[in-house]
């Protein structure tokens, strides 16, 4: 007889991983490796020094090292807020009428209100463990800058945040809790930077993007031997510090003879879903399991579903190294949308990778179809989504709604990365429904395809 199954299922303190999980290991292709733009050969750990710190190169260029270890330093600060809960939408079924039993792990419950947290707390300890006085970030919606500069706060360094202009504009909470924690905050592009007046001239008027973001805080850290740049997401040390979120989910449903046959992430840069998806896509990789795993994108920056495979710059700038990416070209600018923390031009080089050879399946959505969801999603399991989860919850109501028609009992998980307190902005859009769908046309795609780099 299987157990009964609660609400909520918690992991004990002494249950809590003690190394994260890098999937690139089990992968039977490996990513392609990043390209110095000068040199056009693999980056070193020389080429990436300028910028980052010397323990997230390590990382980042790992290929052998299936699980690393969480300093311990790390773990006292994880240990205030996670393990998080799996939660069974126990409500959500009944008013769907699915036979499927829908899981959801939810990363909102600590202060920041989002996953962001697990990599923050990361990057800021190994900086702090190499003596760096100050860091330089971006942030979309918030919740990274969020989570940065709580982290940055507990361990002593100094942050300054280039937060997408459409966000700083439409979230001036969200800035405010980072400027509580000491961050100073600039809204991008800016007049701050070379690559921010460079992007003012090109695009005038802009929102911004997460690619302008990026640009901004990496000249500022090149520029400055005391300084260097972290990263929210895209990057491959990111998802291995998010896989903590993965490595809960699978243990806490192990207790209950649980296995999700199907597995739902939003995908913007990729750190959510990368970290969630991580331990099941090696289940599927060895053939052990065979879950069904869909990355979800808004249908306004559809990296994924209509991007190109090639090698491109991680930001609009072209600062940074070359990755071999779905990509819509650095020199797309999305739409001013919602969906702040998704707005990038680009997908992670795994993600990628496991995109192209078919173990990744990508879907994308309307804003408007995605605060349908985010607000059924509220009234009946009592949580405010961020909009950028609210695409994999989305997702997960269609496929529950597909096992209705089917009669079909499949496991479905989702991530719930985040909480919707700082963007009610959206949601006064969406109530008053002033709220607009922006899909990029092919012409809008060509001009951001004509800024990919030509490789020879």
């Amino acid at each position: 007889m299987s157990k009964e199954i609660p609400y909520k299922i918690y992991l004990s303190e002494q249950e809590m991983p003690k190394a994260w999980f890098d999937l690139r290991p089990t992968m039977k292709n490996k990513p392609a490796p990043m390209l110095n733009p000068a040199t056009m050969k693999p980056v070193t750990e020389e080429d990436l020094r300028p910028v980052f710190c010397d323990e997230m190169i390590k990382q980042e260029l790992n290929e052998t090292e299936s699980y690393i270890p969480i300093p311990q330093g790390v773990m006292d600060f994880y240990k205030m807020y996670r393990p998080s809960p799996v939660v069974r939408a126990y409500c959500l079924e009944k008013a769907l009428g699915t036979p499927a039993h829908i899981y959801y792990k939810f990363e909102g419950s600590n202060t920041s209100g989002s996953h962001k947290l697990n990599s923050a707390a990361a990057q800021v300890y190994y900086a702090k463990q190499q003596g760096i006085k100050k860091l330089t970030t971006e942030t979309g919606a918030g919740q990274w800058g969020t989570a940065l500069s709580m982290a940055a706060a507990f361990y002593g360094v100094d942050l300054c945040v280039y937060m997408v202009k459409v966000s700083a504009e439409q979230k001036p909470q969200r800035r405010e809790v980072m400027r509580t924690y000491g961050a100073k905050v600039i809204p991008s592009p800016s007049d701050t930077t070379e690559a921010g007046r460079k992007i003012l001239e090109m695009f005038p008027g802009t929102g911004g993007s997460l690619g302008c973001a990026i640009s901004e805080a990496v000249e500022v850290a090149a520029a400055d031997s005391n300084t260097k740049y972290v990263l929210g997401s895209v990057l491959n040390h990111v998802l291995l510090h998010q896989s903590v979120i993965g490595l809960e989910t699978k243990k806490a449903l192990e207790k209950y003879d649980v296995y999700p046959d199907i597995v739902i992430g939003c995908a913007g840069g990729g750190s959510n879903l990368g970290g969630l998806c991580a331990p099941f896509m090696a289940d599927k990789i060895n053939n052990i399991r065979n879950p069904e795993i869909i990355a979800v994108e808004p249908a306004s920056c559809p990296s994924l579903t209509r991007g190109k495979y090639a090698y491109d710059f991680g930001d609009t700038g072209k600062m940074t190294p070359l990755m071999k990416m779905y990509t819509l070209g650095s020199g797309f600018m999305p739409a001013s949308n919602h969906a702040g923390g998704l707005r990038y031009h680009g997908m992670n080089t795994v993600l990628s990778q496991l995109y192209a050879d078919g173990l990744l399946k990508a879907r994308s959505y309307e804003q408007t179809k995605v605060f349908d969801a985010a607000v059924m999603f509220a009234r009946i399991e009592g949580i405010l989504p961020a909009p950028e989860s609210s695409h994999a919850i989305r997702c997960a109501i269609d496929e529950a709604l597909e096992c209705k028609k089917t009669d079909e009992t499949k496991n479905i998980l989702f991530g719930l990365t985040g909480t919707g307190y700082f963007d009610m902005k959206a949601y006064e859009q969406y109530n008053n429904k002033t709220m607009s769908d922006s899909v990029p046309t092919d012409a809008d795609l060509k001009k951001g395809f004509a800024s990919l780099p030509e490789i020879k």
